[in-house]
């Protein structure tokens, strides 16, 4: 499940240390339409969203 930073709303896994504050979200924007678009590290350990969907 992603969950959105309260401090800048960028989307992070559930085991991200960077999240900080958040709150989860049950699905991703449909502005996020491949596994590039998501800025933080912590998705580089997919290769795509459909594996972490």
């Amino acid at each position: 499940m992603p969950i959105m930073s309260s401090d800048d709303f960028s989307l992070h896994t559930d085991e991200c240390e960077q999240v900080g504050d958040g709150m989860p979200t049950s699905n991703l924007p449909d502005e996020v339409t491949s596994i590039d678009d998501l800025e933080c590290d912590c998705w580089k350990q997919f290769d795509s969203l459909e594996e972490f969907t």
